[in-house]
């Protein structure tokens, strides 16, 4: 694993755009893998200024979203799905064809979730893979306990992870307690998987990440098992000045 260390979320962002700029415009036919939420938001702000600069196009670009609850259908304000049609797919080129995201309204769940790991495999599987990190280290929806070797399935969310998510719903009452969500083996066959850390609530998971045992309890310290895996964490959630090192996987 590589840690890039830098001062702020802004910067953290910055850094981020350059690398999807990067893989975008360096191959033919890209797969992202996205997340949603807060850490994202303005990552994906930098790339439409980058699009609307006509810097980069993503007309040849196939996207698949780590996530979705499950009970919420597209139009709903709080679905994976909305946010990403709003805060990035329809500001850019991208055909929606190419755009996806777990359907959580659907009558059969689990044919969903193999539908899914079929719709990537068939593209080649993902380039790079964009993650946040969980409080209790859920990449994806996927809790602690999760298997490493589970695929695209469905999951109980934890209250914590309920909790943390409560502020984009009324009350923590109005967050559903399920999710279609990329399983761990999932991720780790992306390419690349590029993870994105701010905030000082975030520091003693990026320590436990970067110093703790590879542990299911831990989902996120599977990563130290990937051989392209490249941390940007700002100075909040590392705690020390902006630089870079190598981390040896275990």
């Amino acid at each position: 694993m590589n840690l890039v260390k830098v001062k702020n979320h802004e910067e953290m962002s910055e850094n981020a755009c350059r690398i999807i700029m990067n893989k975008v415009s360096s191959l033919s036919s890209p797969v992202l893998g996205l997340a949603t939420g807060s850490t994202p938001e303005r990552l994906y702000e930098l790339l439409i200024k980058e699009y609307e600069r006509k810097s980069i196009t993503f007309s040849h670009v196939t996207t698949f979203n780590l996530d979705e609850y499950v009970g919420l259908g597209e139009t709903h304000s709080n679905s994976y799905r909305y946010f990403m049609d709003h805060h990035l797919f329809k500001k850019i080129d991208i055909p929606k064809s190419r755009t996806h995201v777990p359907n959580g309204t659907g009558g059969d769940l689990k044919r969903e979730c193999h539908y899914y790991e079929e719709l990537i495999e068939n593209v080649g599987g993902i380039d790079l893979q964009i993650l946040g990190l969980g409080l209790n280290g859920h990449i994806g929806f996927n809790e602690p306990g999760t298997p490493f070797s589970a695929k695209t399935h469905i999951v109980d969310l934890d209250f914590s992870t309920r909790k943390a998510n409560a502020r984009f719903f009324r009350s923590v009452k109005e967050v559903p307690t399920q999710a279609i969500t990329m399983g761990i083996e999932t991720i780790l066959r992306s390419k690349q998987i590029l993870l994105l850390v701010s905030g000082e609530q975030k520091s003693e998971a990026l320590q436990r990440l970067l110093d703790g045992e590879v542990s299911e309890e831990f989902p996120a310290s599977v990563l130290r098992n990937h051989p392209n895996v490249t941390i940007i964490a700002d100075a909040a959630a590392v705690g020390m000045p902006g630089t870079s090192r190598n981390l040896s996987t275990r």
